[in-house]
This record gives C-alpha cells, structure tokens and sequence, in this order.
C-alpha cells in the first residue's frame, strides 16, 4: 500500500533525521533534497530508501558530514576536488558549482572528485549546470556490484553517465542512466517490498539468472548490451576513478556491507558554456527543432508518444510537485523506525492527516 506525502514534509523529515545523526543543516538539507528529487522523479531506487544507510554510515563515523571539500585547480579548465569523505550528494554540488563558474570564463571545465560517498542520482546535479545554460556530462563509479561478461564476481559499479542539454520550453534532454540493465538500487527496493524481479536484471552467487531479488543482492546485477554495457562501466569507472585519484574497480567500498573504511567514490563533471559556441538562442532553437521532429517521427503500432530522455521524469516531477510523492508501506516502517531510533518525530505521524501538496 502507497500513501502520499508532500515535498516539503518528506525534505524535512530527511533533513530532520541527518541532523540527528550528526550532519550539519547546510548538508543535511542537501542530502535531504536530493534524496526527495530522486522520489518525485520516479527513481525511488535512489530516494528515501537511501536514508536508513545514509544515517547509518553517518553514524558509524563512515561519513565525515562536517568536513568540507578542498578544490584546487589544476589549469584554468581542470580542478580536483577532496571529498573528504562527506556526503556525495554535498560534495558533488560543490563541484558542479565549480565547475559551471569556471566554464563561464573558459568554455569547458572539468572538476574532478575524490574521497566521496554514493552521490545520488548524477541528474540533480546536471540540473544546476541547465538553470545556467551550460550542458553537464557527470559521471560516478560506485562498489563492484556486476560481472565481467562471462564472469560471476562482481568487478565494477552499476556506473551511472549522465549527458543533459538545456531547452527553451519543455523538459531538458537528461539522459541519466546506471550501466546495469538496471540500478542495484531497484534490486533493494524490490527485495524491502518482496517483490520478483524481471528475468535478466541479476544473476545469483553462481552466476546463475534468478528473479529472487534477495538472490540477486547476493550475486550481481548485469550490464546492459553484454560486454559494450561492461566495457562503458569499465570506461566511466576509469574517468571517474583512476583520473581523479578516488578508488576504482575493487577498491570503492561497499556501503552497505563494508564498515572498517570510507567508500572513496570517484565522480566527474564537465560542463560546456553554450554561448561561448554560439547564441544561446539558436542553440535552445535547434534543440526544438530536433525535438519536434523527433515528436513527429512515425510511431510503431500501439505505441501512443514517442518521449526523449527525461521527459517523462519531469512529468513525473511535476505531478510529485503538485500532488505529493507516493511511498510504499515496506519503505514507511523503516522510516518510522528510523525516527524511534534518532528520537525525532515518527515519520506517520496519527494524530494529524497527511499533506498532499508540495
């Protein structure tokens, strides 16, 4: 059973809860908000579901929540970032702010991070470089959770890319995808709720296919498109590991499983100033022309829209925005024992009905 809740009420039980478990407001509230974005979008793989282990690690003194990144630039273009092992979602605002103040004056900037923590979805962070008319490319790696093509040891992350492009009217192009057949994040959501998951997403612990999502957490998720989906693991784990110094391949830690060190996850952002190339306005007019005709495009038997990337996740925004955000049962008894366990206020509060705008 799913009960709906307003934007606002869950922002500030995430941030009431990472406040409790140590973090400072400024974090708290970002980590919250990302968390919240990724549930309006539909990507409950990367929402609240991701708090119960966030407070944990904060907890268990594997996140350093009051230690603030360092940049130094490299050149005019090229800056690393130290994490210092605060939260990814914090850590990687500050870089893509970076990076968006330098492509201002160069062109193109690439900001580089180390010592970070699982970050999200890498969409949250490609929207601030489109409120300034820049594209974004971010990139992460994260723990071995899938198989070299014919192997039954995870090696890599489920390694997300993300490519987005301003628009003039409508949603932006956010390409924002895992290099999994699907996020591991799905596979525990399924498993917290007791639901199968669909033939071809997870092998077991002999590297056999199964639709037992417990199974599946302990084997591995597999890549999309066989050895191309690996080899574009491979590839995003290397820019974002191996380049800026963070660990890589078997050296990003588990968050969920390793608790004797930090995860040292790696991330990547570049962004592109449009104007810097040409007019923004011919830029944003050539993204509707394409898009029309893309819109236009014949449409196979009984499909009714032809969408783009991230089109139907801003509707989805947009709807949460407007009539809340909807979370399963399974989702809302560890939150409410969550809250017992930090003594904040319980998360189904019974003496009050639930708020259904944002």
């Amino acid at each position: 059973m799913r009960r709906r809740f307003s934007v606002r009420d869950l922002g500030r039980f995430a941030a009431g809860a990472l406040g409790a478990a140590g973090a400072p407001t400024e974090v708290a509230e970002t980590v919250a908000e990302s968390l919240v974005f990724a549930d309006m979008r539909g990507i409950s793989s990367h929402g609240l579901v991701r708090l119960p282990i966030y407070t944990e690690r904060l907890l268990r003194s594997m996140v350093s929540a009051d230690a603030e990144p360092e940049l130094k630039q490299c050149s005019a273009a090229a800056w690393l970032m130290d994490g210092r092992n605060n939260f990814g979602a914090y850590t990687g605002v500050r870089a893509m702010t970076a990076a968006i103040e330098a492509a201002r004056k160069t062109g193109i900037a690439l900001v580089g991070v180390s010592r970070s923590n699982h970050f999200g979805t890498a969409a949250y962070f490609a929207r601030l470089a489109l409120k300034e008319n820049q594209i974004a490319i971010v990139t992460s790696n994260a723990s071995q959770t899938m198989p070299p093509t014919g192997g039954r040891r995870p090696f890599v992350g489920t390694n997300p890319l993300c490519i987005a492009c301003p628009v003039a009217e409508g949603a932006p192009f956010m390409l924002d995808m895992a290099t999994s057949v699907v996020a591991r994040g799905k596979v525990i959501f399924a498993a917290q709720n007791g639901q199968p998951i669909p033939e071809g997403w997870a092998v077991d612990a002999q590297g056999l296919p199964t639709r037992d999502a417990l199974a599946a957490l302990d084997g591995a998720v597999l890549p999309l498109g066989g050895p191309k989906g690996f080899g574009l693991a491979m590839a995003l784990d290397l820019l974002s590991g191996a380049l800026t110094g963070a660990g890589a391949g078997p050296t990003v830690r588990n968050m969920y499983e390793d608790w004797s060190e930090p995860q040292n996850v790696g991330h990547l952002f570049i962004t592109i100033d449009i104007g810097q190339l040409q007019p923004i306005e011919d830029f944003k007019a050539r993204m509707a022309e394409y898009l029309t005709a893309l819109k236009a495009s014949p449409r196979a038997p009984g499909c009714d829209e032809l969408l783009y990337a991230g089109e139907l996740e801003a509707r989805r925004q947009e709807e949460s925005a407007q009539s809340g955000v909807a979370l399963p049962g399974g989702l809302l008894d560890e939150l409410d024992t969550l809250a017992g366990r930090l003594g904040i206020d319980p998360f189904l509060p019974v003496d009050r009905p639930l708020q259904n705008s944002g």
